[in-house]
């Protein structure tokens, strides 16, 4: 193997790939990253059997070939190096690759190609695609609701429902749930999967914000994902099991409805947090009934406590409920809206956040029982 590729192009690709190397795993190879020469190319892999990224580098290929070496002490290496420079790379006896950049010269022991585990490339016809852009938002709406516990494996993913022209995003924990429904480029079957959220969090690290499509692939085993844009491949396993039907504790109705500004609540929200972190995180939201505009945001602990005043829009009765201060802020945070609505049915009843001008998004956070 003998090739030259830029500088900048190979750290962008290792910074990609390198998302996916396994830090804990007892095979030595799976710490490597894969380099093949491939389509008049440089094509980089990495897995941890969980998720896998390839990611296509160009560059001149003089004589092709293949090896594995330690993706970080390489990620390392050819980040420290000149950006504009090129990086001559030559695979030597004993898997010994030689990197030459300008007057640096590194030598790398690596592990055979053979022993790295095959990693699926497209090559199925895409059971759809989604604008880049669309599908990204909606991660970020729906990916950091998922569960982070490994005590119920199932909600450590997201549910992927397509059907139709339409693809709905599903996340929860044992607290909130999140659910987006954003439309797909091709219709397809009605068909349901469970992604790692992980594997969807290094997607959204990818997708470009473009309308260029995604290619969205789902194994005719019906064991894996891959989702495929240019010069870069994703790979995930998919998690078994029935996620649970959420749908059944998605509050109908409400008493109480507030209208606000997102960044005024999350204002309100942080300073509280930090004296509710010295208890037991819990924040208060105490709104007025009609003609009472306004909500009331508070936090008490032994170290003190905070009260913020929130101008809002109330219709219907005036109620106080508690929440979780990393779920409100949470929500807060990822979901990109000027305005929110929050819907509640007293203090015991799920809250509902709902962005205003964006009906296919909610999101439940469940309400902290509280002695007062």
């Amino acid at each position: 193997m003998k090739l030259s590729v830029m500088q900048e192009n190979l750290a962008r690709g290792l910074s990609v790939v390198s998302r996916a190397v396994s830090t804990r795993s007892t095979l030595p190879v799976l710490a490597n990253v894969l380099l093949r020469t491939e389509d008049a190319g440089l094509k980089l892999t990495a897995t941890n059997l969980e998720i896998g990224i390839t990611y296509w580098v160009p560059g001149k290929i003089e004589t092709d070939g293949a090896t594995t070496v330690p993706a970080k002490l390489l990620t390392d290496l050819v980040s420290s190096l000149q950006g504009g420079d090129r990086v001559d790379l030559e695979l030597g006896a004993g898997e010994t690759l030689h990197l030459r950049c300008g007057r640096f010269e590194s030598h790398l022991k690596g592990i055979d190609a053979e022993e790295f585990p095959a990693i699926q490339t497209t090559g199925e016809r895409p059971t759809t695609r989604i604008a880049q852009n669309v599908l990204r938002r909606a991660l970020e709406q729906v990916a950091f609701a998922a569960a982070t516990d490994e005590a119920r494996p199932i909600l450590t993913g997201v549910l992927c429902r397509f059907e139709g022209d339409s693809l709905t995003l599903a996340a929860a924990d044992n607290y909130r749930i999140a659910v987006k429904t954003i439309p797909v480029l091709d219709a397809v079957a009605e068909t349901s999967v469970v992604v790692p959220a992980r594997a969807l969090t290094e997607l959204m690290r990818v997708l470009a914000d473009a309308d260029d499509p995604v290619e969205v692939v789902l194994a005719q085993a019906r064991n894996q994902i891959l989702f495929h844009l240019e010069g870069v491949d994703l790979v995930s396993r998919l998690i078994d099991g029935q996620f649970p039907n959420y749908q059944t504790v998605m509050p109908k109705t409400h008493t109480t409805r507030a209208t606000l500004d997102r960044e005024e609540l999350l204002r309100a929200v942080r300073p509280a947090a930090l004296i509710a972190h010295e208890s037991a995180n819990i924040v208060k939201l105490q709104v007025g009934s009609d003609g009472e505009a306004g909500i009331t945001v508070s936090a008490n602990a032994e170290i003190g406590d905070h009260v913020g005043q929130v101008e809002a829009a109330v219709e219907g009765d005036g109620t106080t409920i508690a929440f979780n201060a990393k779920y409100l802020a949470d929500v807060l945070t990822n979901v990109a809206a000027e305005q929110f609505a929050i819907e509640l049915q007293g203090p015991l009843a799920p809250g509902v956040f709902k962005p205003i001008g964006d009906d296919n998004y909610v999101h439940v956070v469940m309400p902290v029982r509280t002695t007062s």
